[in-house]
């Protein structure tokens, strides 16, 4: 290989977020991970496996089980100067933390006119598929999203599990990231670059004229699947990746739409009061006039989540539900 190539590196989307977090912790002495069983044990789901070995426990911190205690004790350290990555096992967990979270992290720079501003990071595992029943198989994203001074991530691919975290730690408000625990043992190729990742824009994952797909984390990749299935039917769809849930995307959003003049719309949380609707409404308000048909929303049922496997499968949104609901749309 000469020397102006770069070589791809092989890797998951679980070693892409622990080589994030390595880098963050060698690049910044303020920056320190803590969480429920992040250090001796690595992580619920493997992530910081290693980091307590190589930082030591001053930086890889294992924390009681009270996600209000750490996650307060994370603000904390944040309006002192220091950066702190908050590890929530799972979405579900965070509801405990919920008062810290919306009453005092999201609100603090706000309520003392710009004089304390809380640069903290918030990982936490969203999201079914896994057979974890309905405790623990929550997408609540939509939820932080409803909430002014926080922004919401959702990394989807590999290279945005890689390069997420330094664009977090350097904005000076909260920064929730929500990592499908689907996507964990994902791999591929990532090639190593130093450009900054932007945070405020939705990607095009696919280009299409027919219909755009829009949706985020988790279903990424049954989306492009159903882009895939309805390419060999003719029909061409545009696949956004939104990355970002607040603050939304709303031009690019808009400007698929404007594109192709139909949109489904994919979001593994309830439909009732989903961030499906929320995406639909702006499309509704912003590009009306560029639709000819209804826009198609594809959700979970409005049920807990089960735990046998088949009636997991069915109660998810899956590759044949989005193709189904491009045909509606395109037919």
């Amino acid at each position: 290989m000469s020397g102006g190539e770069t070589q791809e590196a092989k890797t998951t989307y679980r070693e892409a977020m622990r080589e994030a977090l390595r880098e963050a912790l060698r690049a910044d002495d303020r920056v320190f991970l803590m969480g429920e069983d992040v250090g001796r044990y690595g992580g619920c789901f493997g992530v910081s496996l290693g980091l307590l070995e190589e930082f030591g426990p001053e930086r890889v911190r294992d924390t009681p089980l009270s996600e209000s205690a750490f996650v307060g004790a994370g603000i904390g350290a944040a309006l002192a100067g220091m950066r702190p990555v908050v590890e929530i096992m799972t979405v579900n967990f965070s509801l405990l933390a919920l008062d810290q979270i919306l009453n005092n992290a999201a609100t603090l720079l706000h309520m003392s006119g710009g004089q304390l501003p809380v640069p903290l990071v918030i990982r936490m595992t969203t999201g079914a598929g896994r057979q974890l029943a309905a405790q623990h198989s929550h997408s609540l994203e939509g939820w932080y999203a409803h909430i002014p001074g926080i922004r919401v991530l959702a990394p989807a691919t590999l290279e945005d599990a890689r390069r997420m975290l330094a664009p977090a730690l350097a904005d000076p408000d909260p920064v929730l990231i929500f990592e499908h625990g689907s996507l964990y043992n994902v791999s591929g190729e990532l090639l190593p670059t130093t450009t900054p990742l932007d945070l405020d824009h939705a990607a095009i994952r696919r280009p299409g004229t027919d219909i755009s797909l829009i949706t985020y984390g988790g279903s990424l990749p049954k989306t492009l699947a159903a882009a895939d299935e309805l390419a060999a039917e003719g029909v061409n769809a545009e696949v956004v990746d939104l990355r970002a849930l607040r603050p939304l995307d709303v031009v690019a959003v808009t400007g698929s739409v404007a594109r192709t003049h139909r949109a489904v719309v994919v979001d593994e949380a309830w439909r009732t009061g989903s961030f499906a609707a929320e995406v639909s409404a702006r499309i509704a308000e912003e590009a009306f006039f560029e639709l000819d048909a209804p826009v198609e929303r594809v959700c979970s049922a409005e049920v807990p989540m089960p735990y046998a496997r088949q009636l997991e499968e069915a109660a998810l949104p899956q590759t044949a539900d989005i193709v189904a609901a491009a045909h509606r749309a395109v037919d």
